[in-house]
């Protein structure tokens, strides 16, 4: 059934101009057209017309790089520098890691983001069929690896069967229409050069991503350099791993060489400043990368390091801090984050079909609601988007065609179970931190 969708303002791409008192038209999983209410409503006289009114349609947002289960760890380790946190603090409480705890904080996530605009994400950790399980249920599409490390993993056991789950996982989803699996190396200081030329030639057999942090802090480069010599990226050259199947989070360090490098072999960069302010890793190149033609997307990173899933809070502070650093207002624009939060990121995922309101693109869409105050007033519908809007005001999310959350409630997850599982998850690893 053919069904018209209009709204106070449609933004169907950040290259496009909003449209006002606009309509977009989607026939089953797909928008079919867009336009202005007087020239969309007599082209399609049979469908029928649903006026979200006082509304911005805007399309689905991408958050590029995550860890969504480390919702479970939110809170437990705060104000540390990252090799600190993560080898004193959260290495040592995933080594008791249950795959229960995997599936309820996965679910916990899924809540945050749909509630944040979020139709896709791309995620790396542990007990991942879990993570996709719950995926599946929420309606989401996403991304997702299970970290790879020369350590054993309390998921898989020794790393050899961790490839092996790695490639069951590309094998048994394929063909799946909403979930893609990529071939997820932690990082170049967890992983030795051997075991990322096996994740490259993992990734070449069957096309898929390969996601892996890269140059997050000068910590990670002396330490890569003093095991190696070299620097993560000069490594990742030399295995044949820069190329358009490259997802490479964060990217702090990155050299004006590096980013050349990066831009020439059609890699994709994810953006994630808040992560890297709060873990004191630094600021990204980002408008050395914008200008380079980096392939960059927008992340949110862990909600253990961030510590949320606020896509808009993202954009704004991806702005700001160029803004600032550079001394420069017009270094980076709203609609560049716009585009990393929607297009780009997508297509750096491999959903080249989501990210924009234009025919034959899937109808993955969110609804912002317009009567919050610092909606108004609404000139600039792309300026509230980035500079404005907050998680809690989404009010409907859309994904290929069917309503995910409608009038802010959402339909494919029970929010009161998962805050239960969640308090009774918090009490074991509270146990388990007691006995430290």
């Amino acid at each position: 059934m053919v069904k018209i969708f209009s709204a106070k303002w449609i933004l169907v791409s950040p290259e496009k101009a909003p449209l006002k008192n606009g309509c977009i038209v989607i026939e089953n999983d797909k928008i079919i057209d867009s336009g202005l209410k007087e020239e969309i409503i007599p082209k399609y006289q049979n469908a029928k017309l649903i006026d979200l009114g006082n509304k911005l349609i805007f399309p689905g947002l991408i958050n590029a790089h995550t860890h969504v289960p480390m919702s479970i760890f939110r809170g437990i380790a705060e104000d540390l520098p990252l090799m600190v946190w993560l080898k004193e603090y959260i290495f040592p409480i995933e080594a008791k890691l249950k795959k229960d705890w995997v599936y309820w904080g996965t679910k916990l996530s899924l809540v945050e983001m749909i509630k944040s605009g979020i139709t896709t994400f791309c995620d790396m950790y542990l007990f991942e069929k879990e993570v996709i399980k719950a995926v599946e249920e929420s309606g989401l599409k996403a991304l997702v690896g299970e970290g790879l490390f020369d350590f054993p993993s309390p998921s898989y056991g020794p790393l050899e069967k961790g490839f092996e789950l790695t490639e069951e996982l590309l094998k048994n989803f394929e063909k799946h229409p909403r979930i893609k699996i990529a071939v997820s190396p932690h990082t170049l200081y967890t992983c030795s050069p051997e075991t990322v030329k096996k994740c490259i030639e993992l990734s070449e057999k069957f096309n898929a991503k390969l996601h892996i942090h890269l140059c997050e802090t000068k910590e990670e480069i002396k330490e890569v350099k003093n095991k190696y010599g070299k620097r993560s990226v000069e490594i990742l050259k030399e295995l044949g791993g820069i190329n358009e199947n490259l997802i490479a989070a964060h990217c702090v360090k990155l050299n004006l060489e590096e980013i050349e490098l990066m831009a020439k072999h059609s890699a994709g960069i994810i953006h994630c400043p808040e992560s890297n302010l709060k873990l004191g890793s630094g600021i990204a190149p980002l408008t050395e990368m914008l200008n380079a033609g980096v392939k960059l997307g927008l992340g949110t990173d862990g909600p253990a390091s961030n510590n949320d899933f606020d896509m808009f809070s993202e954009m704004r502070t991806a702005c700001l801090i160029q803004k600032g650093l550079k001394e420069d207002p017009t270094v980076i624009k709203a609609n560049d984050v716009l585009n990393m939060s929607t297009c780009w990121g997508a297509g750096i995922l491999g959903f080249s079909d989501t990210g924009k309101l234009l025919p034959n693109y899937k109808a993955d869409l969110a609804v912002l609601d317009l009567s919050h105050y610092s909606m108004q007033p609404d000139y600039n519908p792309i300026a509230l988007l980035v500079y404005s809007a907050k998680s809690g005001f989404v009010s409907d999310l859309m994904v290929d065609g069917q309503w995910i959350m409608r009038n802010y409630k959402i339909i494919s997850i029970k929010e009161e179970e998962v805050i239960e599982k969640i308090k009774n998850i918090k009490e074991e690893i509270l146990s388990l931190l007691s006995k430290k």
